[in-house]
């Protein structure tokens, strides 16, 4: 179960019609395979959420409870309505947002009783005592790019098939900013004094709960039929390429292997030395036979 505002679905066909209503013609036609489910409602009202939190218990296949619940909601009050319906529940949910200044976004893995709920660790102007609402100035639309919203779209849908489909490690809370290229993740406990009752039982009926820790997989080996005989070596360096050729010259007058490239010696050429004693001597004496003969052609 998804529960978004549905923006990012919208094409200029589309004006006129409710982002729930665009949204699932957007996406049957991506995958017509998809059944969809829509409703177009304020989930925070009395009657709405009594409809939402039946469709969370019964609206999965054969009117069994939905395996998750996706948060990409707008606002405050509707993702404390999906907290206190999830918690109530015992329902393994994501929660997904982007910031007022639309650089910034996170995601987090709510696991009632186990993890922090919304309500666990609310946004600091609600700790304070404020309303989320003052954030917002009146007449003026909040900032959104696209590309943000895509990358904390795909990082929660991401996390879902993590989850899902069992493999890598699950994130409970990942952090995206957009100026940095910072992703700070972390572990969220619930809060022993939370606000929200529903958790608190969750609490109690988890204790003791800790993070399950995935046994690495050991690669088992795979016997196959080698009709040719074909055997894989390790690539041998080039210490070893000069031992085997020393060897072979040494049992034999003629070289077993015969390289079309002689091997790199590991060794660099050391500088001579110019204080090594008869060097000296030896480049005078080359000289002196270079200026006699320089002399005798001179004077033929």
């Amino acid at each position: 179960m998804c529960v978004c505002d549905g923006r990012l679905f919208f094409r200029p066909n589309q004006a006129g019609m409710t982002k729930v209503k665009a949204a699932a013609e957007t996406l049957t036609e991506i995958n017509p395979d998809v059944d969809f489910e829509t409703y177009s409602y304020d989930i925070t009202t009395v009657d709405n959420f009594a409809h939402f939190q039946s469709r969370i218990e019964k609206g999965g296949i054969d009117g069994k409870g939905v395996n998750i619940v996706l948060c990409c909601v707008d606002n405050y009050e509707a993702r404390m309505a999906i907290n206190q319906a999830c918690n109530e529940l015992d329902q393994v949910w994501m929660e997904s947002g982007v910031s007022e200044n639309a650089v910034s976004g996170h995601i987090q893995f709510c696991l009632p009783g186990r993890t922090a709920c919304f309500e666990c660790s609310p946004p600091l102007i609600v700790s304070l005592g404020g309303d989320e609402k003052s954030l917002k100035r009146e007449g003026v639309c909040a900032a959104s790019l696209p590309t943000t919203m895509g990358l904390v779209a795909a990082l929660l849908v991401q996390n879902v098939l993590k989850y899902t489909l069992d493999f890598g490690e699950v994130s409970y809370y990942l952090g995206y900013n957009a100026l940095k290229d910072y992703f700070p993740t972390w572990p969220m406990k619930p809060n022993p004094s939370c606000g929200n009752s529903a958790c608190l039982r969750c609490q109690k009926k988890h204790k003791g709960w800790t993070p399950p820790k995935r046994a690495a997989k050991v690669e088992e080996e795979i016997e196959f039929e080698n009709e040719w005989g074909i055997e894989l070596e390790e690539e041998e360096t080039n210490e070893e390429a000069l031992d085997v050729q020393q060897n072979t010259v040494e049992k034999d007058s003629k070289p077993m292997l015969k390289y079309a490239f002689q091997p790199a010696a590991n060794s660099d050429p050391q500088p001579a030395d110019e204080n090594q004693e008869g060097a000296g001597d030896g480049g005078t004496e080359q000289l002196g036979d270079l200026m006699a003969q320089l002399a005798s052609l001179q004077s033929s």
